[in-house]
């Protein structure tokens, strides 16, 4: 190809077949299928009872923990693959501007899908507090359903008394004020630190970068320490479960699942820490750390929204 060519056109990189998206789909499976599992169990309330025979749903409600800590494990290890592998794409030289756009398309639709993930559980809570209980309660034309079904029940949110002896419902509610009111600040906090960093890159600062990348992937961690805290109270004082009904399920899923990404976002966090104290990254080339920024931002505005509908309102 002619210089000229060269110039016009500009390099496009394909990357060798590669055996994580397999490893990650079998680590994935062994996750949630553990996972299920093991939370299915452990209430106490659905554990298969036990036979004189053999039974198999009986012997792996016992290994449930295994399964999904061997999921664990094989999605630790093919993050950590290929992570290194695009690390070392990257500072090869090997990647393009049409590569660039590529990741940047594909964590902005990565991004949508999340978005679109927390919408179905937000869904779920509207459509429980908005219709449900008040269908319950004889609202509208349903007078007769709730004569029959639960005539005492009343429409009152956060659900404590439950319409039925099968569960027990939470003795109290969890307030907006406290841990929920102090990990906000952290989460707002940590944007700021995170924004603050990002500058620092695009200006050359290597210093401020390092730094305040680090803060925020400890304000990150102290934010899912104060969370554990909160579960324990949550159990221990309020008998807020996740058997406690509608109200402790919906508040455990949209918490637990947030906690997830929190706990993603914070391991990016520090993954990129140490790669800027091994020098990577610069003001023209930086996808990975801006990917990163993105991804947290996008979980500081999912709290917000979390704690306005599921701790304030």
């Amino acid at each position: 190809m002619s210089t000229e060519n060269e110039e016009k056109y500009e390099k496009y990189y394909v990357p060798e077949q590669s055996p994580w998206p397999i490893v990650g789909a079998i680590g994935l499976f062994l996750l949630a299928f553990g996972g299920a599992n093991f939370i299915q169990n452990s209430t106490g309330k659905y554990a298969p009872a036990a036979t004189d025979g053999f039974s198999f749903q009986v012997m792996f409600s016992e290994w449930g923990w295994f399964v999904f800590a061997l999921g664990l494990a094989i999605m630790i290890y093919m993050m950590w693959s290929w992570w290194k592998d695009t690390i070392q794409e990257s500072m090869g030289g090997l990647y393009s501007a049409q590569m660039d756009r590529s990741f940047r398309q594909g964590m902005l639709w990565f991004i949508s899908s999340e978005v679109m993930f927390f919408v179905a559980f937000f869904g779920a809570l509207f459509y429980t507090r908005v219709l449900v209980m008040p269908w319950l309660a004889g609202e509208g034309n349903n007078a007769m359903t709730h004569a029959l079904l639960y005539p005492d029940f009343m429409s009152h949110w956060p659900m404590t008394m439950l319409p039925t002896d099968k569960f027990e419902g939470a003795r109290e509610a969890m307030g907006a004020a406290g841990l929920p009111a102090i990990n906000t600040a952290i989460l707002l906090t940590s944007s700021w630190t995170l924004t603050i960093a990002h500058h620092a890159l695009k200006d050359g600062n290597r210093s401020a970068l390092l730094n305040y990348t680090a803060i925020t992937a400890l304000l990150g961690i102290i934010f899912l320490g104060l969370q554990v805290w909160e579960y324990i109270h949550a159990y221990n004082a309020l008998g807020l479960t996740l058997g406690s009904g509608i109200y402790g399920s919906t508040f455990f899923m949209l918490t637990g699942f947030h906690g997830l990404h929190v706990t993603i976002g914070t391991i990016y966090l520090i993954v990129l820490t140490v790669r800027i104290a091994s020098g990577h990254f610069t003001a023209e080339n930086h996808f990975a750390y801006e990917a990163g920024a993105w991804y947290w931002h996008f979980v500081d505005v999912v709290w917000l929204f979390l704690f306005i509908f599921v701790y304030v309102l």
